[in-house]
């Protein structure tokens, strides 16, 4: 890997939160999100990760609204969500409150009736017959031609109308991979220079953080699913991942989730995925290097599928989000803490339990120490000897104030997740 971008100075130690503009209301709209995001950012949010804002194409339509990812046009606002003044107010109020706000982009294929389509049938690649073809079995889509650079530069010049006309912050780029690297960076290069932009790549391929800022932890996260269909989860296969994934820092990282979009409709929830261990994979999400995403209602919790082609509102009550409190005592860790910023130093530390993941995160005089158990039936001793944990110490959840010696034992119940921060 060989960084060719400078990360923005407020990406060290972000977080991002995904917006699905459709199920998060009852109006599916720009208009009715403005509420949330107050909310939002006294819960610590950063980034606002919108999917994509664009139209959905008519033909090959999947269900009754479609896929969010089968683009019509790409310089328009989806009219189901509002028009150009709507977006610039929610872009303006997520600004007005210090945070961020980066847009889901299409680039490897369009939907069938895409106006390229029409007035630019050369943009697209073709069978032996002339036909449009989609070479990854998404039926409502079809591919655009990377070896066109007409088509790239009217690629790029649509990506600059979004950060030119509504100042948009970044882009999430939607399977990345299937893009060749050489487009992402002359897409980079261009779009940065009306302003330094925040990029996150939807692959898991390292190569591509040559241009980008962070991308997928999907490995991470396969491992972690086939992991939690065992009663006691056996780590072993993870820890490769992890090593592999901090000797990316400080230039580029990984992006830690326990859901996105995908996750909860294809998959299922985090719960109906983790049961018992979502919330102790969460904290792991947040704190371990990199950066954490949240979906949309998972802080409620979420305990549902939301549909993918149709309405399927995510159920808000008028009480706070039960999580809300777990999520911002972890963000506001991220925040306040240097251990998250720049010249990350962790370690994974051996606890002599196969069931107990731990790490240390340390910065000058700043340390925080996070233990997992992933026994969904055991409470698990750690002990954690010559790691220089002398010191005070409060327990980011309970508060209560700790000292520790050079070798410790911890007990976790099954489940558990404790969080200590240095005091002194």
């Amino acid at each position: 890997m060989s960084k060719l971008f400078p990360l923005v100075s407020w990406g060290q130690g972000t977080n991002v939160y995904e917006m699905n503009t459709r199920q998060y209301t009852a109006e599916g709209n720009f208009q009715a999100l403005l509420p949330h995001i107050p909310r939002l950012k006294e819960m610590g949010v950063e980034i606002i990760w919108m999917m994509p804002v664009t139209p959905i194409s008519l033909k090959g339509r999947l269900g009754t609204l479609g896929s969010y990812y089968a683009c019509s046009n790409y310089t328009t606002i989806n009219p189901e969500y509002g028009d150009e003044n709507d977006f610039r107010q929610l872009v303006n109020a997520v600004h007005s409150l210090g945070m961020k706000i980066i847009i889901d982009w299409v680039a490897n294929h369009t939907g069938q009736d895409h106006e390229w389509t029409q007035s630019h049938p050369e943009y697209y690649e073709k069978d032996a017959q002339g036909n449009f073809v989609e070479k990854n079995g998404w039926i409502d889509v079809v591919d655009l031609d990377y070896s066109n650079m007409d088509m790239r530069n009217a690629m790029i010049t649509s990506m600059k109308f979004w950060v030119d006309h509504f100042d948009i912050d970044g882009f999430r780029c939607d399977m990345a991979h299937l893009v060749p690297i050489s487009f992402w960076q002359s897409a980079r290069t261009e779009c940065d220079k009306s302003k330094p932009l925040f990029w996150m790549a939807e692959c898991d391929d390292n190569q591509y953080l040559d241009v980008f800022d962070a991308n997928y932890a999907w490995r991470w996260m396969h491992a972690t699913n086939d992991m939690s269909k065992s009663s006691n989860t056996d780590l072993s296969p993870i820890y490769p991942l992890l090593n592999e994934d901090l000797q990316l820092l400080p230039d580029a990282c990984k992006l830690w989730f326990t859901s996105n979009h995908d996750e909860n409709s294809w998959n299922g929830s985090e719960y109906e995925k983790y049961g018992r261990l979502a919330k102790t994979w969460a904290v792991f999400a947040t704190l371990f290097p990199g950066i954490p995403l949240i979906y949309s209602g998972q802080e409620l919790p979420n305990l549902k599928r939301l549909a993918f082609f149709e309405k399927d509102q995510i159920e808000w009550t008028q009480e706070k989000p039960k999580l809300h409190e777990f999520y911002k005592s972890l963000l506001e860790l991220r925040k306040s803490n240097t251990c998250f910023h720049t010249d990350i130093h962790c370690k994974i530390l051996n606890t002599n339990s196969p069931y107990i993941l731990a790490f240390k995160l340390q910065q000058g005089n700043d340390q925080v120490i996070v233990l997992l158990n992933f026994s969904q039936d055991q409470t698990q001793i750690a002990n954690i000897t010559g790691e220089q944990l002398e010191g005070h110490y409060q327990s980011l959840f309970s508060g209560l104030q700790y000292k520790f010696q050079t070798d410790e034992q911890f007990e976790i119940d099954p489940t558990g997740y404790l969080v200590y921060v240095r005091s002194d």
